[in-house]
């Protein structure tokens, strides 16, 4: 799922043709069926010629209320996708304003930035695999070792646990004295905004939208597709089948997309969010920050050497090399 940045003219046929991020292979083979189904109504009218009592006029009152529920369906899934993506860039925010306040005012001892880099960049990888029902910690072995990567897989709440380390480092570096309270207790409020966004994100994932809703949409759907072809055989003939594909493919097109917003955590959904991108951006932020010291440090080094190395070409001439004279 990207944003197209491309000229508006050359988004519209990429966008209309490509088949990517699209439902057309979901519900293809429903447009199929349906398409059948007209097929077979049509046969029969041929062969018997039977005279209908319906009209197209039933249905298109009929089609207004069915258009009206797939877009409240459509619109309530979106709510929930976009909400989702929110929540997630509170955790993108949340988590660097934690990483920032650690490394900052935190101990300066190497081992402890480390340790807690390491354990905030964790948090959003562990929060994506439990949103999605995942226990397989591997693609953060580049920064749990085995051992530590068995205790979180282990824990009843893997993001519990990982805020739980976070916590126990600052307070330890509170306890040493290492970190002012005022840091300390503007960090765990932080925790605290990641916790929330966690368990609004879980409160999106275990409440669905009303099965009954769901149930009745369906079969309102069938209904209408299966009973249309009655009254359109006497009106296109044996256009029917194309015509009912026509209508079958957007009235179907809009209750998958409907129904995969739901859940907008699950990588089998259509336009999932990409939260594999985002915990890797957050990972990649926080040890970005954690080097800045070292990088910072190393440069200071270099520039003393490099001065000491031009004090005897000073002496000998007389002048600074490094002033600029105007």
């Amino acid at each position: 799922m990207q944003i197209c940045n491309e000229p508006p003219r050359r988004c519209f046929w990429r966008e209309a043709l490509t088949l990517r991020d699209s439902v057309t292979p979901l519900v293809l083979g429903r447009v199929v069926v349906f398409g059948v189904i007209g097929m077979v109504m049509w046969i029969a009218y041929s062969l018997f010629k039977w005279d209908s009592i319906l009209t197209l006029t039933p249905f298109e009152f009929v089609g207004v209320a069915l258009g009206l529920l797939l877009v409240l369906r459509t619109n309530a899934g979106y709510d929930r996708w976009y909400e989702a993506r929110k929540l997630w860039g509170g955790i993108v925010n949340q988590s660097r304003n934690r990483a920032i306040l650690g490394l900052t005012f935190g101990p300066r001892d190497e081992r402890w930035r480390s340790e807690f880099s390491k354990w905030v960049a964790v948090f959003p990888h562990v929060v994506r695999h439990s949103l999605r029902g995942e226990r397989d910690l591997a693609d953060t072995s580049s920064l749990l070792g085995a051992g530590e990567r068995e205790l979180v897989e282990s824990a009843e709440h893997m993001p519990m646990y990982v805020a739980s380390r976070i916590s126990r480092l600052l307070s330890s570096a509170l306890e040493s004295g290492e970190m002012d309270k005022f840091a300390f207790h503007r960090a765990e409020t932080e925790r605290c905004a990641l916790i929330d966004h966690l368990g609004a994100c879980e409160r999106i994932l275990k409440t669905p939208l009303a099965s009954a809703f769901s149930i009745e949409t369906r079969r309102f759907l069938f209904a209408y597709l299966a009973v249309l072809p009655l009254a359109l055989v006497q009106v296109v003939g044996p256009l029917t089948p194309l015509v009912i594909m026509m209508v079958a493919y957007p009235c179907l097109s809009l209750e998958q997309i409907g129904f995969d917003l739901q859940n907008p955590f699950s990588k089998f959904r259509l336009s999932h969010l990409p939260l594999d991108e985002i915990s890797n951006a957050i990972q990649q932020n926080v040890l970005s920050l954690a080097e800045t010291p070292s990088k910072s440090k190393r440069a200071l080094q270099l520039a003393e050497v490099t001065s000491e190395e031009f004090e005897p070409m000073e002496a000998a001439l007389g002048v600074r090399i490094s002033a600029q004279t105007s």
